[in-house]
């Protein structure tokens, strides 16, 4: 399993990877626009993430824009659900109106609220299938 972590903050970014090194290999992106260039890439390469954590406030392109941008990419490309990556939004934004946009404007699959808790990324991870 690939995983592509976007993560801006350093810390958060480093934690993520930790908890999901062993679930698969894992690659980290600063901001959305590395995020978009990375999914490119490992969709030209035939190595497409299985899983991407996205982060919502990142400076460049946040994760709602970046996000836009791959399900773009995807549709392009003829690459539909369930062979679509799967997203988890990860932030410290947990409204409403940013659960909404990221489910059903943006295509998420999961929501990660910070501070990251494991067991709220083990039962996400469950849940998409990854884990057992």
């Amino acid at each position: 399993m690939r995983i592509l972590i976007v993560e801006d903050e350093f810390t958060s970014r480093k934690l993520l990877t930790a908890f999901l090194k062993d679930v698969g290999e894992c690659d980290t992106a600063a901001d959305g626009v590395e995020c978009v260039d990375m999914f490119k890439k490992a969709l030209d390469e035939g190595r497409p993430y299985d899983l991407l954590c996205l982060d919502i406030m990142m400076p460049n392109k946040d994760g709602h824009q970046a996000l836009k941008e791959i399900r773009a990419i995807e549709f392009e490309r003829g690459i539909f659900s369930p062979d679509d990556v799967k997203v988890m939004m990860v932030t410290a934004l947990n409204d409403p109106q940013t659960v909404v946009k990221a489910y059903y404007k943006g295509g998420a699959a999961a929501y990660l609220p910070k501070p990251i808790e494991v067991e709220s990324l083990r039962a996400i991870l469950r849940d998409l299938g990854f884990i057992d």
